[in-house]
């Protein structure tokens, strides 16, 4: 069985539950994606699925690629994933894949790229605190000491320092799926998912308890 698909962000809105109640919610194009490789145990040493989803122009395919996806004849693809699958030899080359993956009220996991925000001090980047602004102070923004004196007398891995904000994988667990609309290949998940309008998104069933 597979558990994961592709899609595309398309924004928030709010649904109504049934006891009037607003839900903040994300609208997902998931898929529909396109089997293009097969793997196997006994020729790749494990089972997965590489999945195409997205359009694109052949002319912006260089010539490996498309030699790749036109022995699949569905196309070139935007984007292709690879997804894990416990037993490979039930899918084919070429075969599509659609909403009727995932039920109402199911949980998922949502991968995706956050949002870049470019070089952030260590204010905006980790919720550091101001320093004093009374007269001749000159910390107000600084991060202040980052190290320790001849011993060790470096800064520390992991230190927490100005630098790029944004712009990461990041996945968030256990989004419940509030509406299914096969029609539009649309998943409504409860919540926000990372990156911005139109970003790629990996959507895969999670684990995790309820």
């Amino acid at each position: 069985m597979i558990k994961s698909i592709l899609g595309r962000k398309l924004g928030m809105t709010q649904i109504y539950a049934e006891d009037g109640t607003v839900i903040p919610a994300t609208v997902v194009q998931a898929g529909p994606c396109t089997i293009t490789q097969v793997k196997t145990p006994e020729r790749d040493g494990y089972s997965a699925l590489q999945i195409g989803f997205g359009s694109r122009k052949a002319k912006n395919v260089n010539r490996p690629l498309k030699g790749h996806l036109d022995k699949v004849g569905k196309g070139y693809f935007t984007v292709l994933r690879e997804v894990p699958v416990d037993d490979s030899g039930s899918f084919q080359i070429g075969q599509s894949l659609s909403t009727d993956l995932f039920e109402i009220g199911e949980h998922v996991d949502v991968i995706g790229t956050s949002k870049g925000k470019g070089f952030a001090g260590t204010i905006k980047r980790w919720g550091f605190k101001r320093g004093p602004s009374s007269h001749g102070c000159k910390n107000v923004r600084e991060p202040g000491s980052t190290g320790m004196a001849t011993f060790p007398g470096r800064v520390l891995k992991g230190k927490r320092m100005p630098g790029q904000k944004g712009n990461k994988r990041v996945t968030v667990l256990n989004l419940k799926i509030v509406d299914i609309r096969p029609e539009g290949d649309l998943l409504i998940v409860r919540g926000a998912v990372p990156g911005a309008r139109n970003g790629i998104v990996l959507i895969r069933k999670t684990n995790r308890g309820k």
